[in-house]
């Protein structure tokens, strides 16, 4: 069959490579390059050439099956990375890491703040609690109202859980605090992070996310068109019409539409009412980012440096940045400081930016949530596929699994 991929972001390039042996695939792209958050800059700087991800960079072996498996088949190693944390506010002076007690206390005053130490049994109470929100019906309450319901400290909620969810999601804190709550514990409960100790141990694509790319598209490399993007998407019972926008329409057996679901829904001429109520439900956050080797983004007292670097950077309006310590997550040994900073980029100084992007996140609401447990029932109609991370938590294991959904309706899999 002649199958159409829109979109070449982790899930349509697994779905691609994975019919591309037995389908005439044509992968359609907007952007520049192939890969979506898969971006790997490469830094020339005095001590050397660097390889630096700056979207996906993680992932680990409980929850990344798919992922790794695809790597295995590819070929590709991994690289043990670290995944500490660390919360700091400039307007007074709080700041403290995840990865070691010196690091926790960093700060060294916090030894004997009352506060500190209620955060930290906050902390155990919450792994505590949340659990048994996996056990209520019901979608529940947002983050933000059971953290009220169940009075939690304002340390406790501002510098740390909170922090925490906006960093993982790449949210602003309001939207942090609309998280579903019953969501976000079955999320922390899978990833191990609902107990004290035997964390996921994580790893990187050493080299850089950019080369499991390189590897799976070298078979079908022709088949995917760079700044291809799709006006519109016409479907009728014997074909699938796809108009880019430079170009002639081309008719299609299927297509695979591996977009983020707001830029699907607007590509779709006829638009099923199902397929409205589904791809509407889900909200997206824009997320600017900056590559560079400003070091006031990380924590005053080196001790609390860590791999994510949350900060607050107005606590009147809830303004903050979150910073990826590149330097700890990839293993570079370089003596640059490499840094990703998301949104909040006005400090950081023109003169040390390597290089600007923008990302876009999706956010997850009881509807959004609600709408992912139907995603089978727009696979297959209309000559029709749906794919993206957007159908699980927005991680690259769930833009794999989408893709996989997708492949097993044309028969095809990673085993």
């Amino acid at each position: 069959m002649k199958v159409a991929v829109v979109g070449a972001g982790v899930s349509g390039l697994v779905a691609a490579y994975l019919l591309h042996r037995e389908h005439d695939i044509t992968v359609f792209e907007a952007g520049t390059y192939a890969g979506g958050h898969v971006n790997t800059v490469p830094v020339e700087v005095e001590s050397g050439r660097y390889e630096v991800d700056t979207g996906f960079i993680v992932f680990n072996e409980p929850n990344y099956p798919n992922f790794r498996r695809l790597l295995r088949r590819l070929g590709i190693g991994e690289q043990a990375s670290d995944m500490s944390f660390s919360v700091s506010s400039r307007d007074d002076d709080f700041e403290y890491g995840s990865q070691s007690a010196n690091a926790i206390f960093a700060k060294r005053s916090h030894l004997v703040r009352p506060r500190f130490y209620r955060m930290l049994a906050d902390k155990v109470r919450f792994h505590r609690e949340a659990r048994r929100l996996l056990e209520q019906l019901g979608e529940g309450p947002t983050l933000g109202e059971f953290l009220d319901s169940r009075r939690y400290s304002r340390t406790f909620v501002d510098r740390l859980i909170v922090p925490q969810v906006a960093a993982v999601w790449s949210a602003p804190e309001e939207e942090a605090r609309a998280f579903p709550a019953k969501y976000l514990a079955r999320f922390l409960d899978n990833h191990g992070l609902l107990q004290v100790g035997n964390h996921p141990r994580w790893s990187t694509v050493p080299g850089g996310s950019a080369r499991y790319v390189e590897a799976m598209t070298s078979t079908f490399r022709r088949k995917v068109r760079l700044q291809a993007p799709i006006m519109s998407i016409e479907r009728s019972e014997d074909a699938v019409e796809i108009r880019p926008r430079h170009g002639e329409a081309e008719s299609f057996d299927r297509v695979i539409i591996a977009t983020h679901s707001d830029q699907a829904l607007r590509m779709l001429s006829d638009a099923t009412p199902r397929e409205r109520e589904l791809l509407s439900a889900f909200e997206y956050q824009t997320n600017e980012v900056a590559l560079h080797t400003d070091l006031r983004v990380l924590p005053r007292r080196r001790r609390a440096w860590a791999s994510w670097n949350y900060q607050v950077v107005d606590r009147d309006t809830g303004s903050s940045a979150v910073t990826y310590h590149m330097n700890r997550l990839q293993a570079i040994t370089a003596p640059e400081q490499f840094c990703v900073t998301l949104n909040n980029l006005q400090g950081i100084d023109e003169t040390k930016i390597v290089k600007r992007l923008s990302y876009h996140h999706p956010v997850f609401t009881h509807r959004s949530v609600s709408a992912q447990d139907r995603h089978e029932s727009v696979l297959g109609a209309n000559r029709t596929y749906f794919c993206g991370a957007y159908w699980g938590y927005g991680f690259h294991e769930d833009g794999v699994d989408s893709a996989l959904r997708v492949a097993a309706h044309f028969g095809a899999s990673l085993s």
